[in-house]
């Protein structure tokens, strides 16, 4: 059998394996997190956003921009698919056509959802301006930001958020969503000539970027602990994070550069609120440890993403 034919027989093999229980309780998940993104974005659109003309940047914006300076014509959810129609293209050949698929079907169900709220939600005219941009903003980004985070996206400005974070990859997708945002929140003020309806909506972006970016990487940020301590208190120490905080650590054996004494580094990752509690067992075998503490943006490994998981 060639190279080739044993390549196509495991494919097919992997095909025919049926999913564990574990893998389909991860889809589940993911599928009921891009549902709640959904409800929690579309529902600052059509509640919030869309009413009082925000252009809030993504395809969502500049979709809310026709419709309100149209005087409605074409409502926001129908103008949203329209625009995204050459970008799913675009997404399909450059991305991926599973990217491309579920952005597609996040899409519909938003828009559908937009639809929906205009009917059973009465459109906030008598909510005050500012507060539509604080809460429409915080919505639209916290919805978004659990999209995201599954993998999937809205499409839009997402498909060439995610072609620049393939160039780019040092530079945060948030980043780039305020970079173009902000030009669509020019291209309003262009055309409504309104100052104060461009600062509330700026107001709206700041929230939508600071919530966008506290979903979507809050959960992988971490604090690496390291401790140097002797080594007689160096393996009490590991059995302490191991039994009251199931936290694993590495030893790292080293030197002090004045005594010479022999010490011991050891280093763990944890999630921030679990630093107390890791302190609390520090003092208790070594209330003289060297302690230095540090954040991590994004950690990679068991317990926290995946290392083949799409970059964020």
């Amino acid at each position: 059998m060639s190279k080739k034919q044993k390549q196509n027989a495991e494919a097919e093999k992997k095909k025919r394996t049926p999913l564990t229980k574990e893998a389909k309780l991860n889809i589940l998940k993911k599928s009921a997190m891009v549902l709640l993104g959904c409800i929690i974005y579309s529902f600052g659109v059509a509640a919030f956003l869309d009413p009082t003309g925000m252009a809030a940047g993504g395809v969502t914006g500049i979709s809310i921009l026709i419709s309100n300076a149209t005087g409605g014509v074409i409502g926001t959810a129908w103008l949203i698919l329209i625009i995204n129609v050459p970008l799913f293209i675009i997404g399909y050949f450059c991305i991926g056509k599973m990217f491309a698929l579920t952005s597609l079907l996040v899409v519909g169900l938003s828009s559908a959802l937009m639809e929906l709220w205009g009917l059973v939600v009465p459109y906030m005219q008598s909510v005050s301006s500012i507060i539509a941009a604080l809460v429409g903003g915080a919505l639209f980004g916290g919805g978004l930001g659990l999209v995201f985070r599954t993998g999937s996206s809205t499409g839009g400005t997402d498909v060439l958020t995610k072609l620049l974070r393939k160039k780019f990859r040092y530079i945060k997708t948030g980043i780039f969503s305020v970079m173009i945002d902000f030009i669509i929140v020019m291209a309003a003020f262009i055309v409504y000539r309104d100052l104060e309806l461009m600062l509330n909506t700026i107001i709206s972006l700041v929230v939508f970027s600071a919530m966008f970016n506290r979903v979507l990487y809050g959960g992988n940020s971490a604090m690496i602990v390291q401790v140097v301590t002797t080594p007689d208190r160096a393996q009490p120490i590991c059995d302490g994070l191991l039994k009251d905080l199931d936290v694993g650590a590495t030893v790292i054996d080293g030197k002090g550069a004045y005594s010479g004494a022999d010490k011991v580094i050891v280093m763990c990752v944890i999630k921030n609120y679990v630093y107390p509690r890791l302190r609390d067992v520090i003092k208790k075998y070594d209330d003289r440890a060297f302690i230095i503490v540090s954040s991590a943006l994004e950690i990679y490994g068991e317990g926290y993403k995946d290392q083949n998981a799409a970059e964020l």
